[in-house]
């Protein structure tokens, strides 16, 4: 049996948020561990943002369970990969460890190049989303529009992509309580939520089919939309 750190992270905002919990990482963690034959040896438990350089200086609970994994010659598994980062640069530095790291969202195959470009892939998410909401909140202060009313969202654009965007965030919105319920019957990899959601003939935002790359941004927005709350 292989065996494997388990990491666990909220930033400070998020410890009480459902879907975002300690609790919740170490359920799916768990599960991952037990469908693919997994013996967690130890695990460790962090209350810190993950932005900033310094990330790694102030995240001592990441630096024990890489020095944990090491000796043991084993990976770091964690729920998801922004549990560890959203920034490419801090992913592509903790992989100079030597340290593998498993990702119970990706699967057990998600290799260090497609980890590379997951978080190159929610990187480009997280400042897209905040280069948006800029815009809107620009447009709708310009306009005289009461900031914080849901409604001048629609007002903010002009059916361009900004627009478009801020829909696929709505859309996103709707599917948290989806997206928790599928995880919850054990869909924790992209593709077992991609598989899912088709089957429950659940759309897009564009009405279409769910593929992996829509469900990897689905994903990141909803990530985003509960940081937010």
């Amino acid at each position: 049996m292989d065996r494997a750190v388990a990491y666990l992270r909220v930033s400070t905002r998020q410890q009480q948020r459902a879907g975002l919990g300690i609790e919740a990482q170490r359920a799916t963690v768990t599960r991952f561990a037990e469908a693919e034959n997994l013996q967690i040896i130890a695990e460790f438990v962090e209350a810190e943002s993950g932005k900033g350089a310094d990330a790694i200086e102030r995240r001592p609970q990441l630096a024990a369970a890489l020095a944990s994994a090491k000796p043991a010659k084993c990976c770091v598994l964690v729920s998801k990969l922004d549990r560890l980062s959203r920034d490419v640069a801090f992913v592509a530095g903790l992989m100079a460890q030597r340290v593998p790291f498993m990702v119970a969202e990706l699967g057990r195959d998600a290799d260090p190049f497609m980890l590379h470009l997951y978080a190159a892939l929610a990187e480009k998410e997280r400042r897209l989303i905040s280069e948006r909401t800029r815009a809107a909140l620009a447009i709708r202060k310009a306009s005289g529009s009461k900031l914080g009313n849901p409604v001048n969202i629609r007002e903010a654009g002009d059916m361009g992509p900004a627009t478009l965007a801020a829909a696929a965030d709505m859309h996103a919105q709707g599917l948290l309580g989806v997206l928790r319920a599928v995880r919850g019957e054990g869909a924790i990899t992209i593709g077992a939520i991609t598989r899912s959601l088709n089957e429950r003939k659940i759309p897009t935002a564009r009405g279409s089919r769910w593929h992996v790359s829509s469900v990897t941004n689905l994903l990141a927005r909803a990530h985003k939309l509960e940081e937010l709350r």
